[in-house]
């Protein structure tokens, strides 16, 4: 792993922690249960549109870059219902 990439892994890894911690603090038990979906959807779809748009809609391209199988990459796109220009 590079030096940039320890950096942005730190970055997030104490980002997340606080973000979280604040999260389930105010968590009432009407929102139990959802927790991991919750912020797995929140941090994956973004990610997933941000490759997209920097690939230019190339599926394979973004699939490579994510590190996941283009249909993997498909069933994203359609679970978060993210719209995509190119097919490929």
């Amino acid at each position: 792993m590079s030096k940039t990439q320890k950096q942005v892994t730190t970055f997030l890894e104490k980002w997340l922690d606080k973000s979280i911690r604040q999260y389930v603090g105010e968590m009432d038990e009407k929102n139990n249960g959802h927790l991991h979906q919750l912020i797995m959807g929140g941090i994956e779809k973004p990610l997933v549109e941000i490759v997209l748009k920097e690939t230019g809609g190339n599926q394979t391209q973004a699939a490579n870059i994510l590190g996941i199988n283009r249909n993997t990459l498909r069933k994203k796109i359609a679970e978060y219902k993210i719209k995509c220009n190119n097919q490929t």
